[in-house]
């Protein structure tokens, strides 16, 4: 119980210390570890399981599409691929299809690896002091 408590303690912590761009990575990361597990469920026939990962995953992409800045352009682009994910799961979960859970897997970690890469970009330079 004690190392229960301690877990949500270390996930809510990070959770209320994390960046912007990290809680993206995290929400990247839920979906991609959701679809997984739907895709696993999927394999054995576990079909409530898939329903509940798939809805997840869903809900997470709904999350996505709502924190979207629309002053900038490429927003309207994620939007555009998002919806296009939540359509692969929402049909991949009626017709219990592993191909387009498939494709929304791609998709996802898609995201998730160029975000991971735009995060190490933006990170910059050290900052050299001058001590002349």
């Amino acid at each position: 119980m004690a190392q229960n408590n301690a877990a949500k303690a270390y996930g809510s912590n990070k959770i209320n210390t994390a960046s912007q761009a990290e809680l993206t990575l995290m929400l990247y990361d839920g979906a991609v570890k959701f679809c997984m597990r739907a895709k696993d469920a999927l394999e054995v026939k576990d079909y409530e399981t898939v329903n509940v990962n798939i809805q997840k995953c869903r809900n997470i992409v709904v999350e996505l599409i709502s924190t979207l800045n629309h002053k900038y352009p490429v927003a309207d682009d994620y939007e555009t691929l998002y919806r296009y994910i939540f359509a692969l799961l929402t049909e991949a979960n009626m017709k219990k299809d592993m191909e387009m859970l498939d494709r929304a897997l791609v998709e996802l970690r898609d995201i998730r690896d160029i975000w991971k890469e735009i995060m190490k970009k933006t990170k910059g330079p050290q900052l050299v002091l001058d001590t002349n």
